[in-house]
């Protein structure tokens, strides 16, 4: 095929589209212009089209980002035991308005000091079925009730992922995915029902988890977090500190870590080696779960590792 007849062909496939391409003529009506001539006018057509065409912010797609969003059953959580905003002044919701004053006030230094990536709170346990999914959520819960706190629910349990279950999100790119395939933290997040509160999954499971959980991209990543979203307090649902590696891993990177330990259940000696695997973060709060009865002013304890001022 001609240079010619090459032009022509794609000068009515351009008005076929509905480009506003009009007729190449030559200076000289009697003439007939040469196929270079004729080539190179639609190349400036096009490329002046091309220029025309907003183009989208570097590291963003043509397409529309679309919200990932989940709706919290709210009345089934409140029947589970969950604060809810429509539960009121009931025991639990007073519990963990107790539970959570201490850890706000470290994690936007409201006392005047401000800890190192104090807005990144872990919740764990010595061993399984202690409570710490329930206190994570509870606590994220409770937090996104003040006027002005946001938070963000980290299902950190990435071997034995319950929140999906739990809440009702479907599986979804998360933590994992973070590591692994260079996704944006925002392309990873969900919107939820509850206006302060965003949740981030486990993500894909990885046979190396452990090894992501230690790794520097890691600890950018959580430093991104703290840093990035400062006013933000980022709660992570962890595993159980004796029964796998991964909690101890993060711990590493923590600003505050809530433990929780299970009345008439957990030992003494459970507990002294859980916090034996923790003692490099600057802030360690006790919590006692699954009592019978509770006051309280003394439901909670408070562990400091670093020393008194």
């Amino acid at each position: 095929m001609s240079s010619i007849e090459q032009a022509a062909r794609r000068l009515e496939e351009l008005r076929r589209a509905g480009a506003d391409v009009a007729p190449v003529t030559a200076r000289d009506d009697n003439a007939v212009p040469t196929p270079e001539a004729l080539v190179r006018t639609l190349q400036l057509r096009e490329a002046d089209r091309a220029a025309q065409t907003p183009v989208p912010p570097q590291g963003e797609s043509h397409e529309h980002r679309e919200e990932r969003r989940v709706e919290l059953d709210l009345i089934k959580l409140r029947s589970m035991g969950f604060v809810t905003p429509e539960s009121g002044a009931t025991k639990i919701a007073d519990e963990f308005r107790v539970i959570k004053r201490p850890i706000i006030r470290n994690a936007l230094g409201l006392d005047g000091s401000r800890i190192k990536h104090g807005n990144l709170v872990m919740v764990t346990s010595a061993l399984p079925r202690e409570g710490k999914t329930f206190t994570s959520v509870n606590l994220a819960l409770s937090i996104a009730m003040e006027f002005n706190s946001t938070v963000l629910l980290v299902d950190g349990d990435v071997a034995h992922p319950t929140l999906p279950s739990l809440l009702g999100s479907p599986p979804s790119p998360g933590l994992l995915d973070l590591l692994t395939s260079g996704a944006s933290v925002g392309d990873a997040l969900v919107k939820t029902n509850i206006e302060r509160l965003s949740l981030l999954p486990a993500g894909s499971r990885h046979p190396r988890a452990t090894e992501l959980l230690a790794s520097a991209h890691m600890g950018a990543l959580l430093a991104e977090l703290s840093e990035r979203y400062r006013d933000r307090i980022i709660v992570f649902d962890s595993p159980p500190l004796l029964a796998t590696t991964e909690a101890r891993v993060m711990a590493m990177h923590m600003g505050q870590i809530v433990m929780v330990v299970a009345a008439d259940q957990t030992t003494q000696h459970a507990v002294s080696q859980a916090l034996a695997t923790i003692e490099s973060c600057e802030v360690v709060l006790m919590l006692l779960n699954k009592c019978s009865q509770t006051e309280v002013g003394s439901y909670y304890g408070y562990y400091a590792n670093r020393p008194e001022r």
